[in-house]
């Protein structure tokens, strides 16, 4: 928590108003003081209120001020702002001999304390905001995902178990290894949308289930060419990010009548990796009421703040047909 409030601190939409704050206190100490050890000794003040209010409001108030244990964590921040105006505002001075400063009157220090409490309490309660919002967007990510992956192209699901069912009158062996390979579909993705992210492994074997259950109902539909490096890169991916990927390769490729190669690429680099799914017919632009790329589009910038990138379009060596890459970092 103290690490993220300090970090916090430092975007411009509150570097600014310190700034702003702290800039005229510096400069009246110059104006008004006469001891040449003035303004460093207001820039120290101001830099450890900016630092140490903020920090213990969040540390004593987690989620915003309560009175739930009384009056004590208030008396505790009282004793903290006290604390830190008498020892760099008196104790300090005193020690190395600072003379009579703006900074060190003692209604300045009155002024001081109360831009301590003030002053943690509002930024302190800021950055709370935040945060929590943060934890919000996410929960609602992770309960739009849980709600995305219950349809899983029903289409598919539908049509992979009548052909089960058809395969079970006239091939027993393909229709137990389209149930085993549906189930083990079925059990990787329950067990994704409880993880806010997993390896990347996980997600290339789930994406290989969904090709070979295709290809169980029809072989000719596509033919598949991976060009994965061994061993695969110790990377965390949200789950289901390259399913959804593949579901829109398959269905507005092979299953829309355009037949072909469907290439599969990781390429590895030294910030992150690069996943490449491309596949037969063209790109025809976004489609009017689709969710899937919109979500995984919502989904990366949750969960890399903007780092990650996904571009879908006609491949750059042909285009009658479709690429979609996405890079995200390693970290």
């Amino acid at each position: 928590m103290v690490r993220a409030t300090l970090l916090a601190l430092l975007t411009p939409r509150r570097l600014i108003p310190i700034a702003v704050v702290c800039a005229p206190l510096v400069a009246a100490q110059v104006r008004f003081s006469k001891d040449p050890l003035g303004m460093p000794l207001a820039i120290l003040m101001c830099g450890a209120f900016v630092a140490i209010a903020p920090v213990s409001y969040r540390v004593l108030f987690p989620e915003g001020l309560d009175f739930s244990h009384g009056a004590i964590r208030l008396v505790l921040y009282a004793a903290v702002g006290a604390g830190v105006v008498l020892s760099i505002g008196v104790a300090l001075p005193r020690l190395i001999g600072i003379g009579h400063t703006f900074l060190t009157d003692r209604n300045s220090l009155a002024v001081s304390a109360a831009l301590f409490l003030v002053g943690g309490w509002g930024l302190g309660r800021d950055i709370g905001f935040e945060a929590r919002l943060q934890r919000l967007a996410k929960e609602a990510e992770r309960a739009q995902l849980l709600a995305l992956r219950a349809h899983l192209d029903p289409h598919f699901l539908f049509n992979t178990l009548n052909a089960i069912a058809e395969w079970c009158r006239q091939d027993g062996e393909v229709a137990e290894a389209a149930v085993l390979q549906l189930s083990q579909m079925l059990r990787a993705v329950l067990a994704g949308v409880k993880e806010p992210a997993w390896p990347i492994a996980q997600e290339l074997e789930l994406v290989h289930t969904l090709f070979a259950l295709h290809l169980l109902r029809d072989k000719e539909l596509f033919t598949l060419q991976p060009a994965l490096p061994t061993p695969l890169p110790e990377v965390r991916v949200p789950p289901m990010a390259l399913l959804t990927l593949a579901e829109n390769a398959i269905k507005h490729g092979p299953s829309a009548g355009h037949r072909g190669p469907v290439q599969l690429t990781l390429l590895e680099e030294a910030a992150g990796v690069r996943v490449t799914i491309e596949n037969p017919g063209p790109f025809k632009g976004p489609r009017e009421g689709s969710d899937g790329l919109p979500t995984l589009r919502r989904r990366l910038l949750l969960h890399y703040a903007g780092r990650a990138t996904l571009k879908v379009g006609p491949a750059a060596s042909d285009p009658t047909r479709t690429r979609a890459e996405l890079w995200v970092p390693r970290q």
